[in-house]
């Protein structure tokens, strides 16, 4: 359809990257705010313009009343809780809202098939797409495989996302993630690999961009202890415990570790984190020629690694829901209504938007590997970047099938509702 009118969208919670998407949305002009959902009883009632900080009331108040909000007949949703919950996620596509999320969803390769399987017949009956995407993962993979455009041969794209997590006000998520945690505790590597599942979705998508079909992905994490007490106001991280997280998601294919998708993440004043921290995403290429592109998300207002990474994450969403809202495809010879990653063209093998690979093997080191640093490993060696030839973005010189380019450029997914504009 073509949009001739604000598309009239919903904001769906108001907390850390949620607020910052109701803000970009109040101040455009293709875009109507029509109802915000809040879960918390004490934003109930309130103003948009207040939950996000904007200098003049919307007259448009928060509600938890899901049949108020399917009642404006909102275009599009603007979906930013941290994680997805799927009866909500039905709801608004059957009654044929269509969802851009942040919700820990890129493929949605990590929810249960029956699960997949409702999102996929939400969006038949109303005629309606689920787009994910944020800033990592989302933007981040996307830059990756485009700067793979540039090489001859690729044999392994690595992105790290690395900054201080000490303003993400969450300590239900951080002490998931293994902050403030004894680093002996026992699963406690599992935990953060479930907490961080999303960037194996990631890692999987872009295998698939890439045409490499992987065999496994793995997880490791280097847990780094506090070296002193740190009091954040919202959570507090002793002296001992966790205070520095360094994980990867790495696909493979037989040997070769050719995806890795992670994070360098630290909390508190008194760290020292494994590696260095940027502020910011690094992508990596290994292959010829190496490519290392290190960039920062930035505002003159504030300077924290938070709300920069928060604004990152919201806007490839709330950017694009006009997008998405004017490619939904008729019913009749409909493509995928599951959407991935950010709607930029790649220089990728068109590849499904869903990659089923083998379960992750995770197993914790009892021992410290060295003072202050505890690490889990995966089954797999993790120490393979192989000098073979992996399949190019042309298809040429590959040990295993690569899939061919297409005559005509593609994005990196198979739904038109990722394309721009």
């Amino acid at each position: 359809m073509s949009v001739t009118r604000p598309l009239r969208v919903i904001q769906w919670t108001t907390g850390n990257v949620g607020r910052r998407s109701l803000h970009a949305i109040i101040g455009r002009d293709d875009m109507e705010l029509v109802g915000v959902y809040a879960h918390g009883a004490d934003k109930v009632g309130v103003d948009a313009a207040e939950l996000a900080g904007w200098p003049e009331p919307t007259g448009v108040t928060a509600t938890n009343d899901v049949d108020a909000l399917l009642a404006l007949q909102p275009d599009a949703c603007c979906y930013n809780p941290l994680w997805p919950n799927i009866d909500e996620l039905a709801r608004l596509l059957e009654a044929g809202v269509n969802v851009c999320t942040s919700a820990a969803w890129i493929t949605g390769g990590k929810q249960t098939p029956e699960d997949l399987d409702r999102i996929r017949k939400a969006c038949e009956k109303g005629n309606s797409s689920i787009f994910g995407s944020g800033a990592h993962p989302g933007i981040s993979n996307m830059v990756g495989m485009v700067l793979s455009g540039a090489c001859e041969r690729v044999d392994e794209i690595r992105i790290t996302e690395s900054v201080d997590c000490s303003t993400y006000e969450s300590a239900g998520t951080q002490t998931a993630m293994g902050f403030s945690q004894d680093p002996d505790t026992p699963g406690l590597a599992e935990s953060v690999r479930r907490e961080s599942e999303v960037f194996a979705e990631s890692a999987a998508m872009m295998a698939d961009a890439i045409g490499a079909t992987l065999d496994r992905i793995t997880f490791d994490v280097t847990f780094t202890a506090a070296t002193g007490d740190s009091d954040l106001g919202f959570m507090r991280i002793p002296e001992g415990t966790v205070a520095g997280v360094h994980g990867y998601h790495r696909g493979w294919v037989g040997d070769r570790n050719v995806v890795n998708v992670g994070f360098n993440w630290i909390m508190g004043n008194h760290v020292t984190p494994p590696k260095p921290l940027e502020h910011g995403h690094v992508i990596q290429v290994f292959g010829v020629p190496n490519m290392r592109l290190g960039y920062r998300a930035w505002t003159p207002q504030c300077t924290s690694d938070n709300h920069r990474t928060a604004t990152a994450t919201c806007l490839p969403l709330t950017a694009n829901a006009p997008t998405v809202e004017s490619s939904v495809p008729p019913v009749a010879g409909r493509r995928s209504n599951i959407s991935t990653t950010t709607p930029v063209p790649a220089p990728a093998s068109h590849a499904p938007a869903i990659r089923t690979c083998s379960p992750t093997s995770v197993r914790a080191v009892s021992a410290p590997s060295s003072r202050g640093t505890w690490t889990g490993c995966t089954a797999a060696p993790s120490n393979s970047k192989s000098s073979s030839l992996w399949p190019t973005t042309n298809g040429s010189r590959s040990p295993r099938s690569a899939a061919k380019r297409t005559s005509a450029p593609t994005t990196a997914n198979c739904s038109p509702a990722s394309r721009r504009r």
